[in-house]
């Protein structure tokens, strides 16, 4: 009998010559302080929070108020938040960054709904212009500018990487199409504003926070823990 031939670099000559066969595992998933070390090492990522303060809002923006401490709750330390607010025909407030959640409360308590325009087109350009911005939150009912103007800012923040989540209060139509056309372009998402659901909407702020401090990486790492975390992940358009 002979013996039968084996091709080089087969797995009986590598077992013959000694040499250890390690069959390869996956790697693990990389942890919540991984994940958020990666986002910060390009500098603190930004979010701006902005709301319209119109006079038909004020039941929707004292929602909002007690409800701004879950965007710092989700990623502690991890993300600076600006506050924006337009009421009255104007964009009257569009504070610095910050991590400190009662600057952030304060600047929101000397806010009061004035009657007048949106100036939603306003605050896009704004965060344009303001570097590692990448989630822009806004809470409106109503859009009363050019449909062609929102399409150019959202073309200009999607190209800075910023993404528009907007959360609709009530069912206009006309509002709806073109909020949905920004959620669009930047990858964003739409969502209803419920106002009388405090404990869902302040579990949508912590998961859109988290989307802002670590993107949807971070986001769907966090599912577990996030309640928010799979209704903002199946509304993205990514």
């Amino acid at each position: 009998m002979t013996k039968r031939d084996t091709p080089t670099g087969s797995l009986l000559d590598r077992i013959r010559a000694g040499k250890a066969v390690v069959a390869a595992t996956p790697a693990a998933p990389p942890t919540r302080e991984e994940l958020l070390a990666a986002a910060l090492a390009g500098g603190r990522p930004r979010m701006v929070f902005a709301i319209d303060a119109t006079a038909s809002r004020e039941d929707a923006w004292s929602t909002a108020q007690d409800v701004t401490d879950a965007l710092f709750a989700a990623v502690p330390g991890a993300l600076d938040i600006a506050l924006a607010v337009h009421g009255g025909g104007e964009l009257h407030t569009f504070g610095g960054f910050s991590a400190d959640a009662a600057a952030i409360r304060q600047a929101a308590a000397a806010v009061t709904c004035r009657a007048g325009g949106t100036r939603l087109i306003e605050i896009m350009e704004r965060v344009r212009d303001e570097a590692r911005v990448k989630v822009l939150l806004y809470i409106g009912d109503a859009f009363e500018e050019f449909e062609e103007d929102a399409v150019a800012a959202a073309q200009d923040l999607a190209r800075a990487g910023t993404r528009c989540i907007i959360l609709q209060d009530g069912d206009d139509e006309h509002a709806g199409s073109v909020f949905g056309s920004i959620a669009e372009i930047t990858g964003g998402a739409l969502l209803p504003f419920d106002g009388t659901a405090p404990g869902r909407l302040r579990d949508l702020l912590r998961a859109v926070a988290t989307l802002a401090a670590g993107g949807v990486t971070l986001l769907e790492a966090r599912q577990q823990a996030l309640p928010g975390a799979r209704r903002l992940l199946e509304n993205l358009r990514r």
